[in-house]
């Protein structure tokens, strides 16, 4: 048993917890109080946690995961001619090689194709972002991955409503930040390891989420390992489809690290040297949300200034290779 320096006292947990998302939406009071204990001190300890009884029909998943094949097959030139011409990686696809972790100096073995929000003529963002890329030689791409986008949206703000009451804040706090967010759902494709690559190379460099929370579709493959708060390396398995969320610094930096931003990556295979699909959901916040701390987690003093949100993204972006 670990006791924090206010006296509460918290039992460690060992493994990544596994949770139920309809305690939350359907549960009895006490299921749904349940719940949000759980979440918090999940997201605290390891900054990841897994949802189980989630709304996305699984038939809708596997669906995408066949698209998202048949995407990553189309020959390089055609998937190149599918960049978008606003740069920064922020609609349609990005080649192999062309991202890195911040701070590293090596390419991730992987390429990836991003489907972003799609506002409204009438949104006050409505021309500053690029429009999607939509692939016409691949049937039902753009109705099943809007519909994709929309329900990891939902599924989001689920999780920060379930947020707002441990963080002390009203149950909408959230809502009004992000229903116009520059969210992203990233489709992933590390294909296996080419020969000849070099060594200093995985699949994902060990790197922290830029966003509030990511909503991660459980990936086709194994690879995905958290560093713990001892400096291990502990693998994140569970079923197929299930979700897994993990804190980004947005969440980190307005919480003061009450949330920690929980390092991560995707190790290269140690069996088969086969292909390897993912589907994260970065949930970010409206471009003009001002990222600050949090008053319940203010402590002795915010540790971040204050900045816009998408000050911070362009920054990031430019940290990890995809913006200039």
């Amino acid at each position: 048993m670990e006791v924090t320096p206010a006296g509460e006292s918290k039992v460690l947990l060992d493994q990544v917890p596994e949770l139920s998302l309809s305690d939350f939406i359907t549960g009895t009071p006490t299921q749904k109080n349940q719940f949000v204990e759980d979440l918090f001190r999940g997201l605290k300890h390891f900054g990841f946690i897994v949802l189980k009884d989630h709304p996305i029909d699984d038939d809708l998943l596997a669906h995408a995961y066949d698209l998202s094949q048949q995407l990553f097959a189309l020959p390089l030139e055609n998937k190149m001619k599918l960049i978008s011409s606003a740069g920064a990686g922020q609609r349609g696809y990005t080649p192999f090689g062309k991202e890195h972790a911040k701070d590293s100096q090596f390419p991730d073995l992987k390429e990836f194709w991003h489907v972003g929000r799609e506002w409204s003529s009438n949104s006050r963002y409505a021309n500053d972002f690029p429009p999607n890329i939509w692939p016409e030689q691949i049937a039902d791409f753009r109705s099943v991955f809007s519909k994709i986008f929309t329900e990891l949206d939902g599924v989001g703000r689920i999780i920060l409503r379930a947020l707002t009451g441990p963080l002390e804040l009203p149950e909408n706090y959230f809502d009004g930040m992000v229903n116009e967010g520059n969210s992203i759902l990233r489709l992933l494709h590390y294909p296996p390891i080419p020969e000849g690559a070099d060594p200093n190379c995985i699949r994902a460099a060990a790197h922290e989420d830029i966003n509030l929370i990511t909503v991660l579709v459980s990936a086709s493959a194994s690879g995905l390992e958290l560093k713990s708060r001892d400096g291990t390396w502990l693998p994140i398995e569970t079923q197929a489809n299930n979700l897994i969320v993990d804190s980004g610094d947005m969440l980190a930096r307005i919480t003061n690290d009450v949330i920690p931003s929980t390092t991560h990556r995707v190790v290269n295979p140690k069996g088969p040297n086969t292909s390897r699909y993912s589907m994260p959901f970065f949930m970010h916040p409206n471009p003009d949300a001002m990222l600050s701390c949090i008053p319940s987690c203010r402590g002795d003093g915010a540790k971040y200034p204050d900045i816009l949100s998408e000050d911070f993204l362009r920054q990031r972006l430019r940290e990890i290779g995809l913006m200039k």
